[in-house]
């Protein structure tokens, strides 16, 4: 049962309405409301305060969920409090510690065969998004330190990527020119096997949220209020035969060099 549900049962079961239970604690009835929905993620305290607002026992194993919900569950407000560059550096090390690395993106370039440039427009809207850090000159430099890992030895990298990622202008057509041509030097990299799903090709599955998965140990998947850190062999093996699903569907080598000339050339004149 997810946290927020344990939380109403709890209060329930104490025969308490969420104003009876605010009331004793000295909360906002919305507060109340937010937990127990997961519009609000509780800290420690919080449920630590909820257990002995309900005459529950229960704390130590509300801690316990908690603690296995932040495992999973990151959200981008709590990442980038402290900005967007901090968050390259920790993704750094999984990249350092891993051996063989998949990736899907169907939206934008993946962040390790950034240029700077584009980088830089990404993070930028991103900041916006989130009403974040700018510390944009850092969070381009992380993320450009980060793609040392592309020539370490030992390393395998096989990204997939949707050919509309290369025709979605977050940036000017300049800059996604340049990027284009970045993308065009890794194919034939011995470290990197990148190919793109054509657009109209037959799909098995329908490609949903980017994701990345490190050996067969972590999944680390995007949505745009938080990321999963997934650890369990299952969810491990299932995003495995989804990312195979889609490469199934992806050209590489010279039919991965034909949609890359293909973007270039839809590329507006400016």
């Amino acid at each position: 049962m997810l946290l927020g549900g344990r939380l109403r049962e709890l209060r329930v079961d104490a025969h308490l309405t969420g104003r009876d239970l605010a009331d004793r604690l000295g909360w906002p009835q919305s507060k109340i409301s937010k937990l127990e929905t997961g519009r609000q993620t509780a800290t420690e305290d919080d449920v630590r305060a909820w257990a002995r607002g309900t005459g529950s026992p229960a704390a130590s194993e509300l801690v316990a969920r908690l603690r296995t919900l932040e495992t999973h569950y990151r959200s981008w407000r709590r990442q980038l409090a402290a900005g967007h560059a901090p968050v390259q550096d920790a993704l750094r090390s999984e990249y350092e510690r891993s051996h063989v690395m998949r990736a899907w993106e169907g939206a934008m370039i993946v962040g390790v065969l950034q240029t700077a440039e584009y980088a830089r427009h990404i993070f930028a809207g991103y900041q916006r998004l989130h009403q974040s850090v700018r510390d944009l000159d850092d969070a381009v430099r992380a993320r450009i330190r980060r793609q040392d890992v592309l020539y370490a030895p030992g390393k395998q990298f096989h990204i997939v990527m949707s050919e509309a990622a290369l025709s979605t202008l977050v940036c000017p057509p300049a800059v996604m020119l340049g990027q284009l041509d970045r993308l065009a030097g890794v194919i034939g990299m011995d470290t990197v096997r990148l190919g793109f799903i054509p657009l109209g090709a037959r799909l098995e599955i329908p490609p949903a949220n980017a994701f990345w998965v490190f050996d067969d140990r972590l999944v680390i998947a995007e949505d745009w209020h938080a990321e999963l850190w997934l650890e369990e062999g299952e969810n491990v093996a299932l995003y495995l035969r989804v990312w195979q699903m889609l490469a199934d569907s992806a050209v590489f080598g010279q039919g991965a060099q034909h949609v890359i000339a293909r973007a270039r050339r839809s590329l507006p004149s400016s």
